[in-house]
């Protein structure tokens, strides 16, 4: 089974600069899993590395579609295996850096479960959330998998719409597929990157300050004026949702901001929720253990 490492963590924890050190020490290169950074254009509200935080080390999984256009979690998996391989058939082992849970369950996975893509299916369920509103479809999925429902918003609509999608293409709810027992796919060398909670939060706060100062109001008005909608995948990010009411005269810039950190808070708390179920992992508190990390990962290397 092939090694790879694994820097997970809350948003501003640290990973990107871990992650560079580590890529640095390992002479190898970089998949991210941030399912925002995916996107062009959105440099500022995803926090993407700088070519001088890159530090020369390749990253792979940034800018890959328009922000307009729709990314599933396997198209995600398809292309980061193909990074993996190509980084795997250098003689490197590949760094993979990122918070976003269900990219990197799709790595460490089988996806086995979506069946074939069918825009026909989509289309239908579309139409009839179209026809009869988000509150009936979340209800034919409590109906169905009531498991699965209850991890979902009934405001989530994707989600909702894929897990019908998921029970009508393959005859099978998915909570009952994700609970299936799953083998790992490669040898993970995993690390979760874990500040104490108050340190994170000032973190995140000083990190919203520093978009606004680096112009991420106008980041966001320049892809509204490039056509792309609030509805749009891309624009559910934190950091670029809020503005639609602010941009509406619903609320000042003082609010946006605190809106942006206060939902940042949040989805931290979620993602270290989501990593504590990788028994695997070994936990690290960046202020003081960063060099600690560091030696895990290189006798874990070594001992491969």
């Amino acid at each position: 089974m092939n090694k790879i490492v694994i820097i997970g963590g809350a948003t501003a924890s640290g990973k990107t600069s871990l992650g560079v050190e580590i890529a640095k020490m390992l002479d190898s290169e970089i998949i991210s899993c941030d399912s925002m950074q995916i996107y062009r254009h959105m440099d500022i509200g995803t926090a993407k590395v700088t070519a001088e935080e890159s530090h020369g080390i390749k990253h792979y999984m940034i800018d890959v579609v328009e922000p307009n256009c729709e990314y599933s979690v396997g198209e995600f998996a398809k292309e980061a295996d193909e990074k993996i391989s190509e980084i795997l058939t250098k003689g490197k082992i590949p760094v993979l850096v990122g918070g976003t849970g269900l990219y990197l369950d799709a790595i460490l996975y089988p996806m086995s479960f979506g069946g074939e893509r069918d825009e026909k299916l989509r289309k239908d369920l579309f139409d009839e959330l179209e026809k009869f509103g988000k509150e009936h479809m979340y209800n034919k999925l409590k109906a169905i998998d009531p498991v699965d429902a209850a991890k979902i918003h009934p405001n989530n609509t994707k989600r909702v719409l894929r897990a019908l999608e998921i029970y009508y293409s393959t005859g099978e709810i998915k909570s009952d597929l994700v609970s299936k027992e799953r083998q790992l796919r490669y040898d993970p060398c995993m690390v979760v990157l874990n500040p104490p909670r108050e340190i994170l939060y000032q973190r995140i706060n000083s990190r919203v300050d520093k978009m606004f100062t680096e112009g991420l109001e106008k980041e966001v008005k320049t892809l509204v004026q490039n056509g792309v909608g609030f509805d749009c995948q891309s624009m559910q990010a934190i950091g670029y949702k809020e503005f639609s009411e602010y941009f509406d005269g619903l609320i000042t810039l003082e609010q946006l901001k605190e809106k942006i950190k206060q939902n940042s808070r949040n989805y931290a708390k979620r993602q270290i929720t989501w990593l504590k179920k990788y028994n695997f992992a070994k936990w690290f508190d960046p202020l003081t253990e960063r060099q600690s990390c560091i030696d895990y990962v290189s006798d874990s290397i070594r001992r491969s």
